[in-house]
């Protein structure tokens, strides 16, 4: 009897563990179906100044600015934002992960990338908007000539610049799952094409 409970008590929390593991993998796979969007983006800041306060047709107009100017000049243009990401369960499963790694790109290019350490959870038939802050050195894309014209694009759609094109944004997601002492990544990429407009762009 007693090495029967022992036996027991031993199986079951490998038969845990084994359910959770599971268990994040079915909700893992629910969120690799669900829907995307960006819903909106807030707190958009180019060289600490609020990108609304932009007035500009080229590149050249920027540097009317005296921090982007210097920043330019020291090869240090911060970048910061907070996107609120809507996330769609059209199906019966839950959809949830703990830890997810990000990729934004811009004609390309990576404009952010960043990791995101929180549980994400969407119940079945529902939707949820999640903010994920963003910081990066626009430095690059400013001066490079292969991003140059779609990052002021950008900027222009963010600052709610009438008569822009609409800006095509890339959002790769890859949620990471926990199993014991170890962080596996989910395989593939869950990929986003979308564009943003000058109407993307909300108070702060």
């Amino acid at each position: 009897m007693k090495k029967s409970l022992v036996l027991v008590l031993l199986v079951l929390p490998l038969f845990f563990s084994q359910c959770s593991v599971n268990q994040q993998i079915s909700q893992a796979k629910t969120l690799g179906d669900c829907k995307y969007n960006i819903v909106s983006a807030d707190s958009v800041l180019l060289a600490g100044t609020d990108v609304r306060q932009f007035q500009f047709s080229k590149l050249e107009d920027l540097t009317r600015y005296p921090r982007l100017a210097a920043g330019l000049l020291l090869r240090n243009v911060p970048l910061s934002a907070r996107i609120n990401l809507g996330i769609r369960n059209p199906t019966a499963k839950l959809a949830g992960i703990n830890q997810m790694e990000y990729k934004i790109l811009l004609a390309g290019q990576e404009l952010f990338t960043g990791f995101l350490n929180q549980r994400i959870e969407v119940q079945p038939g529902s939707t949820t908007t999640i903010p994920i802050r963003l910081s990066t050195n626009a430095y690059q894309l400013i001066t490079d000539g292969a991003t140059r014209d779609a990052f002021v694009q950008l900027v222009q759609n963010l600052g709610g610049a009438a008569d822009t094109q609409p800006s095509k944004l890339t959002v790769k997601l890859k949620p990471t799952l926990a199993l014991g002492d170890k962080a596996v990544n989910y395989p593939g990429y869950i990929t986003i094409e979308q564009e943003i407009t000058n109407k993307t762009i909300t108070g702060n």
